[in-house]
């Protein structure tokens, strides 16, 4: 382990990167994925079952914590990491997106964020200096500078106008987060889908000199498609030496592509989320286990899978118990999907580091296309 944040490029395939990030509190593998644990839980798992998936660090909110329980009360009661009780890297996003997607009446201007709690309607205030405060109260390993993320479709002058104000609250959050040993703050790019402003967000965050540099403003509406042209240039746009996070991805399709065009990081609260919806995700495509043809399967769901719903669970008792709303169907699904996602990155590192990543994209996409197995 190392005293201080330190990212280390060990190989590159193409655009593909694998390599370290080393911190206090352990070394997170790239391409790393970052399961969510939104209110410092990641919904139906214990911390040690997150672990046991793969996981080198989750993600936390700072929206949803300050709100509740607090960050005062988190930082009285020994940090984030004793509170939840999961001792390996945190990294927490500013509360920015949340502001903008969940909060109401909520006011923006040079200063920062006023709103309206959307739990019980009290009054709050979000600037790059609240933000940097309360994650230190937090005491998070990775620390997002605070931003504004506009929806997208949107005008061109309206982002133009958003990625500045960015640029500028990014500068004051470097100011406000100060010299914190063995923590990190990374700069988020801005500017939608135009080049252009990608460029000009990359060079201001570089002008800053941040730890890390995300990839915001994506995964916002935009489409696959639209995505993938950014990202055949923004990562490049960013320090080959830091890490470079593209924050709210995604689909297992859009996680491998992102990986080839050079990201290192993701989160999404997608394998969670879908886990408690009934939706699993396996090398041959998603699998819908409410679907009645699975009532009488007595097959894993993934046979190359070593979760525990897939060595000691059938399909027909999945589909049982997420038919009859049983908290374990939950905690199987869920514990499955996010084995499915770090295998996929282990996947990955591993085919980076032989040199063979064009081989396991396309592995990839025929495992999927191929779709699930042939029913009773």
């Amino acid at each position: 382990m190392s005293a201080t944040f330190r990212f280390t490029l060990n190989a590159t395939d193409g655009r593909a990167r694998a390599g370290v990030i080393s911190t206090p509190r352990g070394d997170i593998r790239t391409p790393a994925f970052m399961p969510v644990g939104t209110a410092a839980t990641v919904k139906a798992m214990l911390p040690e079952s997150v672990r046991a998936t793969g996981a080198d660090i989750l993600l936390g909110n700072t929206y949803h914590l300050m709100l509740r329980p607090g960050a005062e009360r988190i930082a009285r009661l020994g940090g984030l990491h004793r509170f939840m009780n999961w001792d390996r890297p945190i990294l927490t996003d500013s509360g920015g997106f949340q502001v903008m997607s969940l909060a109401e009446l909520r006011k923006l201007t040079e200063e920062g964020v006023s709103f309206r709690s959307h739990i019980d309607g009290s009054r709050h205030m979000l600037s790059p200096e609240t933000s940097m405060e309360i994650q230190r109260l937090l005491g998070s390993d990775i620390v997002m500078c605070f931003d504004e993320c506009p929806a997208l479709p949107a005008d061109e002058a309206r982002v133009a106008e958003s990625m500045r104000l960015s640029m500028r609250w990014a500068a004051r959050s470097r100011e406000a987060f100060g010299d914190r040993p063995g923590h990190a703050l990374f700069g988020i790019q801005q500017g939608g889908v135009t080049e252009e402003l990608r460029g000009e967000s990359a060079e201001a965050l570089k002008a800053i000199g941040f730890d890390g540099y995300a990839i915001g403003g994506l995964a916002v509406g935009e489409g696959q498609e639209a995505m993938f042209g950014v990202l055949d240039y923004a990562p490049d746009m960013l320090p080959e030496d830091k890490p470079r996070y593209l924050m709210g991805v995604g689909k297992p399709d859009d996680i491998v592509g992102a990986v080839g065009r050079g990201v290192d990081m993701m989160d999404c609260v997608l394998p969670s989320r879908s886990g408690r919806t009934g939706q699993a995700f396996t090398r041959r495509g998603v699998v819908n286990i409410k679907n009645a043809r699975h009532a009488d399967d007595p097959r894993p769901l993934d046979e190359d899978c070593a979760c525990p719903a897939c060595r000691g669970y059938s399909r027909a008792y999945l589909h049982h118990v997420f038919r009859a709303g049983e908290i374990i169907s939950s905690m199987l699904l869920t514990w499955h999907n996010l084995r499915y996602y770090q295998d996929l990155m282990d996947g990955m590192r591993t085919a980076i580091a032989a040199g063979d990543f064009a081989r396991f994209e396309a592995d990839f996409h025929a495992g999927r296309a191929g779709g699930d197995i042939d029913p009773i």
